[in-house]
C-alpha cells in the first residue's frame, strides 16, 4: 500500500473544523437564492473568486458575509450535512465541530435554530454514514467577554447537546486572558474547553490558554515551537494541538508547506493532529491536508498512522471507542 492509499484507508477524527467554514460557493449561492438574500456576487464563479483572500481579516470578511445567508434550521442542516458527506469520502469517522452562535444570534437568528439544524445533521450522519460527532460552541474573541457570557447563558438550556466551548476569530490583540471568566463559568457547568492559540498570536497566548483557561486542547498552537519550555510542557502533559496545515499555508503562517513544523513536532513527541479548519476557503478537507504534508514533509507510513492515532487520543470520545479505532489503525499493513 502506498502513502496515498494509506491516507484514504486510515480512519480519522477531525477535531478542528468550523462548520461555517465548510460553506462551499455552490451551496452559499443556492441558499442565498432560496432565502432571497442579496449577496454581492452574480454567480457561483464570482463567489469562488471572492474566496481568493490574502490574509486572516480578508478571509473573515468573506466568511461572515457568507454566514449572512444562513437563516433557517434547514440552512444549518444543509451546511452540516454537506460537510458530513465530505467526511464520509475521506474516511473521517468522528468529528468535533465548531459553530459560532454569535455570528448568527447577532443577525437575529435564534440559538435554537442554529443548534437544531446542526443536531439533526449529526443524527442523520450517524444513521447514514456511521459518523459520530460532537458540537463545540465557540466564542468570537473580537467581541467582548460580556457577549461571550451572554452566549453561554443562552446555550445552557441546551448543554446536553454541546460537549464544550472554544475561542476563535481574530487572535491578535485578543489574548485568552480576556476570556478567563467565561471559561471558568463553562468549566463549572461541566463543559470541556478548547481555545485557538499560537496561530497568528505568540507562544505567550498558548501559556495563557493553558494556565488561565485550563484548556483540554490547543487549537493550532504551531507557534509553540518558538518557546522550548512550552514545547517541553506540551510533551510532558500530552497536550493535543489541532494543527491545520492548508489553513496555515493559505493564511501565510508558513510561506511554503515544506517549512511547516508539524513533522518536527510529531518527531519530538508533541500530540499533533491534522485538521481542515475552514476547508471551503483553505483549499481542502481532511485528506487534502494529509496529502499536502505527506508530499512536502516526506512523511513515513508510521508518521501517517501516528497522526491518525493522535486524532482519536485527542478526541472527546470514550476510551473504549478510542481503543477500537486505534486498534483498527494499528492493524493496517
Amino acid at each position: 500500500m502506498n502513502n496515498v492509499e494509506l491516507i484514504r484507508t486510515l480512519p480519522k477524527a477531525e477535531l478542528h473544523v468550523h462548520i461555517e467554514g465548510t460553506f462551499e460557493p455552490e451551496l452559499m449561492f443556492e441558499i442565498a437564492q432560496r432565502n432571497q438574500i442579496q449577496i454581492p456576487y452574480a454567480s457561483v464563479e464570482e463567489v469562488k473568486q471572492a474566496y481568493n483572500f490574502h490574509n486572516l481579516q480578508s478571509f473573515l470578511d468573506i466568511y461572515y458575509a457568507g454566514a449572512n445567508v444562513l437563516i433557517h434550521e434547514q440552512d444549518f442542516y444543509d451546511l452540516a450535512f454537506a460537510y458530513f458527506k465530505k467526511c464520509h469520502e475521506d474516511h473521517v469517522v468522528h468529528t468535533e465541530i465548531f459553530f459560532d452562535p454569535q455570528t448568527h444570534t447577532e443577525r437575529g437568528v435564534s440559538f435554537q435554530t442554529v443548534l437544531n439544524g446542526l443536531k439533526k445533521a449529526c443524527t442523520d450522519a450517524k444513521t447514514q454514514f456511521g459518523i459520530s460527532s460532537h458540537l463545540i460552541m465557540c466564542f468570537l474573541r473580537h467581541l467582548s467577554e460580556e457577549s461571550a457570557i451572554a452566549t453561554l447563558e443562552q446555550a445552557l438550556p441546551y448543554k446536553q447537546d454541546i460537549i464544550g466551548v472554544g475561542l476563535d476569530s481574530s487572535e491578535m490583540g485578543h489574548p485568552p486572558s480576556k476570556f478567563q471568566n467565561v471559561f471558568a463559568k463553562a468549566r463549572e457547568e461541566g463543559l470541556l474547553v478548547v481555545a485557538h492559540a499560537g496561530e497568528e498570536g505568540p507562544a505567550e497566548y498558548v501559556w495563557e490558554a493553558l494556565d488561565l483557561l485550563h484548556v483540554n486542547r490547543i487549537d493550532h498552537g504551531v507557534r509553540s515551537e518558538e518557546d522550548e519550555q512550552l514545547m517541553q510542557r506540551l510533551i510532558a502533559e500530552k497536550m493535543p494541538l489541532t494543527v491545520c496545515p492548508l489553513s496555515n499555508l493559505k493564511l501565510c503562517v508558513v510561506s511554503d508547506m515544506a517549512e511547516h513544523n508539524i513533522h518536527r513536532m510529531l518527531q519530538q513527541g508533541v500530540k499533533v493532529t491534522v485538521n481542515s479548519d475552514d476547508p471551503a476557503y483553505f483549499g481542502g478537507y481532511m485528506n487534502d491536508n494529509f496529502y499536502a504534508i505527506e508530499k512536502s514533509l516526506d512523511l513515513s507510513q508510521d508518521d501517517l498512522k501516528q497522526l491518525a492515532i493522535n486524532s482519536f487520543e485527542a478526541s472527546f470520545i470514550t476510551d473504549a471507542e478510542k481503543a477500537k479505532w486505534i486498534e483498527e489503525i494499528q492493524a493496517i499493513v
